[in-house]
């Protein structure tokens, strides 16, 4: 059972976890160099405690310790109980859902182990990893083809959690990272993902776009989604059933690099009307998942 501690001071030490969470430059450095990362709101908690996050504190106004109660009486690690006032003090910003749990990362896999081994998780306490009130759609079924994403150099950290969100409930096997992608597990990532970066393998590459060996290694077609005239319609992608795929996504603005759309196997593009040349990425991802998951999932 978790100790419950009154603070009243915002520059108690045992807060430090929490402090100045809307510099994202600080957190960014922080957080992955000191092991840790900040769920935000009870469902976002609870999720990555059933995805086996290691909880080292939590935040809470007063309204809230009752509601998280059996989390409090489960849990060893300290809650820290605070006024509202006092957690924008230290968070930088009002904490409307009044709740705040600091966790532990865990160690990333190799990119070749997260291929071999990956298959989609289900979060079957959650329910619906998309947060929309659906039930989940089932895993893949016995024999049906694999995919997997990369997303290169996503820089805005709601598109990143948005496309991880639609990886979740579209399917996708595993989402593998470039080195200057934005951190899944930041704290807006994870709030706009409703947790689905809890439930979705994933891990970075460390040598982008070199790393499009290891795809080959394990018997992957890669298809970089782009605007070239060279390039097939999703559509058309999909009518080929590739049994193991990997779609290619590009930062905002830009899209893939030069040396990533030299590197992939097919190129890609989502037909789009009214003048329109380009989608968000986020949205890319949803229409792209979608289009290609296997037939019978």
């Amino acid at each position: 059972m978790a100790d419950l501690i009154t603070v009243d001071d915002p520059e108690d030490p045992r807060l430090r976890d929490y402090t100045g969470l809307t510099d994202v430059e600080l957190r960014r450095r922080r957080e992955p160099a000191e092991g840790l990362f900040i769920a935000e709101g009870e469902k976002v908690i609870r999720r990555a405690r059933h995805a086996g996050y290691e909880m080292r504190s939590m935040l809470l106004s007063a309204k809230w310790v009752d509601v998280m109660r059996d989390v409090i009486d489960e849990v060893p690690a300290p809650v820290y109980a605070v006024s509202p006032d006092l957690a924008e003090r230290v968070t930088g910003y009002h904490v409307h859902r009044g709740a705040l749990a600091s966790m532990q990362r865990k160690p990333l896999p190799a990119a070749g182990e997260l291929l071999h081994s990956a298959r989609r998780v289900v979060d079957t306490e959650a329910g619906d990893p998309t947060g929309l009130g659906a039930a989940p759609p089932p895993g893949p079924p016995e024999g049906a083809g694999m995919r997997v994403a990369v997303f290169e150099d996503i820089v805005d950290h709601a598109n990143l959690g948005a496309a991880f969100r639609n990886a979740a409930a579209l399917g996708v096997d595993a989402v593998l990272l470039t080195p200057r992608c934005a951190d899944p597990l930041y704290r807006r990532a994870v709030k706009v993902s409703m947790g689905a970066v809890f439930h979705v393998p994933w891990t970075r590459l460390t040598s982008w776009p070199k790393d499009v060996e290891i795809f080959r290694e394990h018997g992957f077609v890669t298809a970089a989604l782009c605007l070239d005239e060279k390039s097939v319609t999703i559509d058309e992608l999909a009518a080929r059933r590739y049994e193991k795929l990997v779609l290619m996504l590009g930062t905002e603005g830009d899209g893939l690099s030069v040396d990533a759309l030299r590197a992939a196997d097919e190129w890609v593009r989502i037909p789009m009307a009214a003048g329109v040349d380009s989608l968000n990425v986020a949205a890319a991802s949803a229409v792209a998942f979608y289009a290609s998951r296997p037939r019978g999932a």
